[in-house]
């Protein structure tokens, strides 16, 4: 029981970190990926940027795992 309850504690910094960082940056970053991916398919070198872009829409997702697993911040 002693274990669980740091984990706990990591799990709910994880949640709102997803809640004040990891929505509003994926949210942001993906209108941005939207609005630029069609134009991908005509200037080559916005391929990567969309690549790229599409790293940083996941990353509520890096949020959610961690979250899950709770894992201590920085490791």
């Amino acid at each position: 029981m002693a274990d669980l309850c740091p984990g706990i504690l990591w799990a709910i910094v994880w949640f709102l970190g997803l809640l004040f960082i990891g929505w509003p940056v994926g949210f942001f970053i993906g209108w941005i990926y939207v609005l630029l991916i069609p134009f991908s398919v005509c200037i080559e070198p916005l391929k990567g940027a969309c690549e790229a872009l599409l790293k940083l829409v996941q990353f509520p997702l890096f949020f959610a795992e961690n979250m899950v697993q709770m894992k201590p911040c920085g490791s």
